[in-house]
């Protein structure tokens, strides 16, 4: 190691150490400078001087005392909430819905706003994002990241929308105007990827890394995960499954145009309702049909049947491509069919592919776009003023 190197050694190690600390006062805060100490490993007049280092940066307080033996209480320590929020969008065709979230994790704010009688995403965004921190009692200086689910394809590269079938006023140059707008980092990502996102953290696939999500509800949308990370493609397009042409639907040949894909004519909600009607459940929507045909027992069992056949043909062709150990059913359709569809699912794929992925239902039932927006702009910001604790 040659000698200009070695000034930057305490540095990097009191970076390190701090990072260790906050991740540890969040996964078990609140903690005494000691336990802070024995948890890290360092001595008692290490791990003091880093929870001063903490408490100065605005990083750390004090929140209470622990009773010991003798001498005086030991005063606990935890992550002080307001040193950074983030905020997350579930954009959707007919409303958004935001939240906002502490550094913590901690949701103190949501608004929901309809966007039907707007044609200005910018205002819409706007309006959303400063009532989400306004509820949660936050300063918008201290929004870190907003993250924004939304339907359709984002570019690797640039972050931008490049294709929203239900958002048509969503477009090319519509990242830099938020940006502008609001002075803050703004992410796009895909609704079905944040729902895959808050699937590993909290959901049927916690602990799983690789596994595939298929999103079954108005539209029909698959997200990847290999390695504990999403897989996007090289222009985004990973996953849009509803493009997957297959026999007995027509398949549209300039997908430009404001046609219905070809699997999306097989396994949408309007595919479903259709397979519902036929088979005796009228419904006013997709999932409400699944949920007449579970109630139904073994009434509804064809039913069922004819929906897992279809949704089978994408699984399989995505299985035999990716062999993931696990698949997830989420989305309206998806979390109404509950177990009887994902067996189905899992033995209709076994018995036409030499993959025998588990097919499961999510184990999310609120909000799990939102729940990935946040978590993944917690995750950028937690990497930003944790990496920073060391001036």
């Amino acid at each position: 190691m040659s000698a200009t190197r070695l000034p930057g050694t305490p540095r990097l190690l009191r970076a390190l150490n701090d990072r260790a600390a906050l991740e540890l006062l969040l996964e078990r805060g609140p903690l005494t400078r000691a336990r802070l100490g024995e948890l890290t490993g360092l001595s008692k007049v290490t791990a003091s001087q880093l929870v001063e280092r903490l408490e100065e940066r605005g990083l750390v307080t004090r929140v209470g005392e622990q009773a010991g033996g003798r001498g005086p209480n030991a005063q606990l320590y935890a992550v002080r909430p307001g040193s950074a929020h983030v905020v997350g969008v579930d954009v959707g065709a007919d409303r958004v819905v935001a939240a906002c979230a502490d550094i913590t994790g901690a949701v103190n704010g949501r608004v929901e706003q309809s966007t039907r009688d707007t044609d200005d995403p910018v205002g819409v965004v706007h309006n959303a994002v400063v009532q989400a921190a306004r509820s949660a009692g936050a300063e918008l200086s201290t929004v870190r990241r907003v993250v924004l689910g939304t339907p359709g394809l984002v570019d690797p590269a640039t972050g931008d929308i490049t294709f929203a079938f239900n958002l048509p006023r969503w477009h090319r140059g519509l990242l830099a105007a938020l940006r502008e707008d609001l002075r803050i980092p703004v992410v796009f990502e895909n609704d079905v990827n944040l729902a895959a996102v808050a699937e590993a953290q909290s959901g049927a696939a916690g602990g799983v890394p690789d596994f595939v999500l298929v999103w079954v509800g108005a539209g029909v949308g698959l997200a990847i995960v290999l390695g504990g990370r999403l897989h996007h493609g090289s222009t985004g397009a990973a996953g849009e499954i509803g493009y997957l042409p297959v026999p007995g639907v027509p398949i549209p040949r300039d997908v430009s145009r404001r046609a219905k894909p070809a699997f999306q004519q097989l396994a949408g909600a309007d595919a479903v309702l259709a397979v519902a009607r036929e088979h005796g459940f009228p419904a006013p929507d997709a999932a409400a049909a699944v949920r007449a045909a579970i109630d139904a027992g073994t009434a509804g069992g064809p039913m069922l049947d004819e929906l897992a056949r279809r949704l089978a043909l994408g699984v399989a062709s995505t299985c035999v491509v990716l062999d993931p150990p696990l698949v997830v059913l989420a989305g309206e359709v998806g979390q109404a069919g509950g177990a009887a569809l994902a067996e189905r699912v899992q033995h209709e794929v076994a018995a036409i592919t030499l993959v025998r992925p588990r097919v499961v239902v999510t184990g999310l039932t609120e909000e799990p776009i939102l729940r990935g927006a946040l978590r993944t702009a917690l995750d950028a910001v937690r990497d930003e003023v944790f990496g920073s604790t060391v001036g």
